[in-house]
């Protein structure tokens, strides 16, 4: 009976082992993309979330240390591109001797669940966040139909 017991008890020391050495290989495999799990969004292309009111949408992109002249907004039906750049110069006068935020430069598309009226796009920079307010083409809008 006891060498049952010690049988089990080895087995599960070889299974937390073999545990142990799965995590520290999707870990060490994993690190240079983040701490996170899962897919993600490529280092140089900001995060961004899509919200829908029903009559808009609203894109809010993190695009930190750009202004306004560093990005372009392009948008056709139902198609948004944002790409932008980032230069990095070392100062006048210096020299660099590490650089960690080197030039950088994006493009992000997506499609939007329906079509946007273009001529009444508006579009925001602050605090490092874009904000774009889509408003729907009026084809694309729910309409409430009456029965007679």
């Amino acid at each position: 009976m006891w060498t049952r017991v010690s049988d089990i008890d080895r087995m599960y020391g070889a299974m937390d082992l073999l545990r142990s050495h799965m995590n520290r290989l999707f870990t060490d495999y994993d690190r240079g993309f983040g701490d996170e799990f899962g897919w993600r969004v490529a280092e140089a292309a900001p995060r961004t979330n899509l919200y829908d009111n029903g009559d808009q949408f609203e894109v809010r992109a993190e695009v930190p240390g750009l202004n306004k002249d560093d990005l372009k907004i392009m948008i056709q039906g139902n198609y948004l591109e944002l790409s932008g750049s980032r230069k990095s110069e070392a100062p006048e006068g210096y020299k660099a001797h590490r650089v960690e935020r080197g030039d950088a430069s994006f493009t992000r598309s997506f499609t939007l669940p329906s079509d946007v009226d273009v001529d009444k796009v508006e579009a925001g920079l602050q605090n490092g966040i874009l904000t774009l307010t889509l408003p729907k083409a009026e084809a694309a809008k729910p309409k409430q139909i009456g029965i007679k």
